[in-house]
């Protein structure tokens, strides 16, 4: 669970520039918010749509975007920052909230293997069947039809996950790729072929030499963020 703490601020979306900005009009004022989002942000930035920024006065800019609401009051709840996403799995992983990845003695973070460093490594034992590798990604991008896609822009860096995630399969390990659906009213997860093909083709051939493929949705409001369900994951 992650609690927004001071309370999120709301605002108006003005716009999005240069990938780490967003100007938000709050009441008369505009402010100049850090936009943690590396990504195109497709269908996650409505200009003139509420949005929600979390003070924070030691920074630069005093303000980083949380969350917005896409199509109006009543539409579509994201959550923009994407690092929220490896906060909410680090804190499941410790309380043995997903189920699939229970039982584990040691978890580490950013683990260096091959030619990447990887999310997470979980052990318990030195065998490498007894070891496990977990790379997340959260997707945010509306799919269509009840889905949410990834990625939302073309990413080299992804595929290179895919792929290593597999050389680790093939080497004994359990290897798995945890999507966290960052977007309410979404029950499945699919790579955006249309956005980047290369990594759908790296998700199929990994899929078929046997790394998992999870997905838990987050459930998100303007207090808190906490990871929820499992949906699937169509590929």
């Amino acid at each position: 669970m992650i609690t927004f703490d001071p309370p999120l601020v709301e605002g108006r979306l003005v716009r999005r520039y240069k990938r780490f900005l967003a100007d938000v009009q709050i009441g008369r004022d505009t402010v100049v918010a850090h936009c943690p989002n590396p990504g195109s942000m497709r269908t996650c930035a409505d200009e003139g749509g509420r949005v929600w920024l979390l003070r924070k006065p030691a920074t630069k800019l005093g303000w980083s975007w949380e969350l917005a609401e896409i199509g109006g009051r009543g539409g579509a709840l994201v959550s923009v920052n994407t690092a929220r996403g490896n906060q909410l799995v680090a804190g499941a992983l410790a309380t043995g909230a997903i189920a699939e990845l229970r039982g584990y003695d040691t978890i580490e973070r950013e683990v260096a293997t091959g030619d990447s460093r990887l999310d997470f490594h979980l052990a318990r034992g030195s065998r490498n069947r007894d070891r496990a590798w977990v790379e997340v990604k959260t997707a945010t991008m509306d799919g269509g039809a009840g889905a949410a896609a990834f990625p939302d822009a073309v990413t080299t860096r992804g595929a290179r996950h895919v792929d290593e995630l597999r050389a680790l399969r093939r080497r004994g390990f359990r290897a798995v790729l945890l999507f966290v659906v960052a977007r309410s009213g979404v029950t499945s997860v699919r790579p955006a072929d249309e956005i980047d093909p290369g990594y759908g083709a790296a998700l199929r051939r990994a899929a078929a030499a046997g790394i998992e493929l999870l997905a838990y949705a987050v459930e998100l409001s303007v207090a808190g963020l906490r990871l929820g369900r499992p949906v699937a994951v169509i590929i």
